[in-house]
């Protein structure tokens, strides 16, 4: 398998050498630069495509929370916030990152999140296989569920299990290493990961419209425009989701909307 693309953003210079010395040797890992400013690392992001990304939290005028904003990393398998603070956990968890590392960290701390995140690109790489085999057997026709892909979710509660059709769910959000499955006005909680959830869904029928959520596309009432290229789909249930630029022209296509 190819190296993995790797890209260091932070805004002292001591923790990006204390990075790139730690994954020096690593035959699995392709540095592909290096930045010290959130401006930088968002146009990095855009050109260099990395599959890992090491980024710092707190930097002058952009922050690692507006890199992300900024550079729409869709694509970037494995997140990994590098801090001294540990405020910004939880939101750090609901833009998926794959890790949250508190600075001082240690050797044995760091090469665990790096194995973490080589795992995470490679299981991505998988799947996006498999989602492009699925896109390129994809038929105009009204798609049937297509084998292999999950026809219902099993939800635990109470000390039992009971089961939610697919066709029955509205849409689902990320919730730290959990989601949350809408259907009916209410929600259940699955306990596994948007991202593991998502290769077990037919992607003819369910679309990924932003880092944290994953619609039925039956379930869409409505498009909307937004601020700076996105989107707002409006669902059955009253629901108000972002769509990210990145991901609405497919959308489009994949509801049929001719642009214009």
């Amino acid at each position: 398998m190819a190296p993995l693309r790797t890209l260091v953003v932070d805004d002292e210079s001591l923790a990006r050498d204390t990075i790139l010395r730690l994954l020096a040797g690593d035959p699995d890992i392709e540095i592909v630069g290096e930045c010290a400013g959130g401006a930088e690392a968002a146009r990095r992001i855009r050109d260099a495509a990395p599959d890992i990304l090491f980024l710092d939290v707190q930097m002058p005028e952009v922050d690692g929370f507006e890199v992300l904003r900024r550079a729409r990393p869709a694509e970037v398998p494995a997140v990994v916030f590098v801090t001294a603070h540990d405020a910004y956990a939880i939101r750090a968890f609901e833009a998926e990152a794959l890790d949250y590392v508190l600075k001082p960290f240690d050797d044995e701390r760091f090469h665990r999140t790096v194995e973490r995140a080589k795992a995470r690109v490679r299981e991505h790489r998988v799947n996006h296989l498999a989602r492009r085999m699925a896109e390129a057997l994809d038929s105009r026709t009204e798609p049937e569920p297509a084998a292999g892909y999950v026809e219902r979710l099993a939800i635990r509660r109470d000390g039992g299990v009971f089961f939610v059709r697919v066709e029955d769910v509205d849409w689902i959000e990320a919730a730290d290493y959990c989601v949350r499955v809408h259907t009916g006005g209410r929600f259940h909680l699955l306990r596994e990961p948007l991202g593991d959830l998502e290769t077990r869904l037919d992607p003819r029928r369910f679309y990924r419209v932003h880092r944290s959520a994953i619609v039925n596309l039956a379930r869409i009432k409505e498009l909307q425009p937004h601020f700076h290229g996105d989107g707002i789909v409006v669902m059955h249930d009253g629901s108000r989701l972002r769509v990210s630029r990145g991901r609405r022209e497919r959308l489009h296509r994949l509801l049929g909307v001719v642009s214009s």
